[in-house]
């Protein structure tokens, strides 16, 4: 028996802007933290990402995928008890989800897997059937999750509450912390070609909000992969020069388009420059040592 909570949940998003498949992931993606949650998972790890912000703390873009990182490293991390145990939980919410471990091609400190359903067989579990006949028959909702085995030090960690579809608290970094992570994102992210806006529209929320960013563990980031050397500091002259270059090659174009299915409006994009963001980058606000 689907939980009520749930559909109350979902029909909230009816006057969004946003795709249906969109609405469907975001009540889905909060299922699957409750579900770690009662398998003990945030005992070991810490949610981070833009879904955390958009789930803990009111970012208004959706995501897609949901990111975690264990508290200390673990090289021999084993992500299947949780995923089998998420699995039972989600279940028992309603939802017949197939959730697989990826076998890795190539070692890397990430440990990913892969939630997937029926678009249909959703609609059908809170009882949504005419949405379910008019959605393709084939069509499937995917959400990947990723733990980062091997963490950089210095993240500090806090309880936040979730309100859907139970109330219940995960574990996530400190909010300059996530900042950081951000930050360490834009910077040395690699899409492979495929230009995401993403990052920089977190950017935005923090600076609008006035999060300072956490030097510390920026600087724990960039040494980890190798863009700071152990006896070298960070400043902030020397973090804005970084970002300028970043921004000059930067396609911006290719990133609004990008952004545009995750956000209700899409007119906050068009301020959207390197001239904008020169600006925007030097209202950075920088904490220098944890308090």
């Amino acid at each position: 028996m689907i939980n009520s909570n749930i559909k109350t949940i979902f029909d909230r998003y009816d006057q969004s802007k946003v795709s249906e498949q969109t609405k469907v992931r975001e009540v889905l993606q909060q299922a699957a933290l409750l579900g770690l949650e009662r398998q003990g998972f945030f005992e070991k790890a810490a949610f981070y990402g833009g879904t955390a912000l958009r789930i803990l703390y009111g970012l208004d873009r959706f995501s897609e995928d949901l990111d975690f990182t264990l508290l200390k490293p673990n090289n021999e991390f084993d992500f299947t008890p949780f995923l089998e145990g998420l699995k039972k939980e989600l279940f028992s919410l309603g939802f017949s989800m197939e959730v697989t471990k990826k076998t890795k091609s190539v070692e890397t400190s990430i440990v990913s897997a892969f939630m997937k359903m029926n678009t249909i067989e959703f609609y059908l579990a809170i009882d949504e059937e005419k949405k379910a006949k008019k959605t393709i028959h084939n069509e499937k909702i995917q959400i990947k999750l990723e733990v980062d085995i091997d963490p950089p030090g210095y993240a500090r960690v806090e309880n936040q509450l979730v309100l859907n579809p139970v109330t219940f608290y995960v574990l996530t970094l400190h909010k300059s912390d996530l900042f950081a992570g951000t930050m360490s994102a834009i910077l040395y992210r690699s899409w492979k070609g495929r230009v995401k806006g993403r990052d920089w529209y977190d950017l935005i929320w923090y600076i609008q909000n006035q999060i300072p960013l956490s030097l510390p563990y920026l600087e724990a980031c960039m040494r980890q992969l190798g863009h700071l050397k152990s006896d070298a500091n960070l400043t902030k002259d020397q973090l804005i020069e970084l970002l300028n270059t970043k921004i000059q090659l930067f396609d911006w174009e290719s990133a609004k388009l990008d952004m545009r299915p995750f956000i209700a409006d899409p007119q906050k994009l068009d301020i959207w420059s390197p001239q904008f963001f020169s600006n925007l980058i030097n209202h950075i606000r920088i904490e220098t040592r944890h308090p």
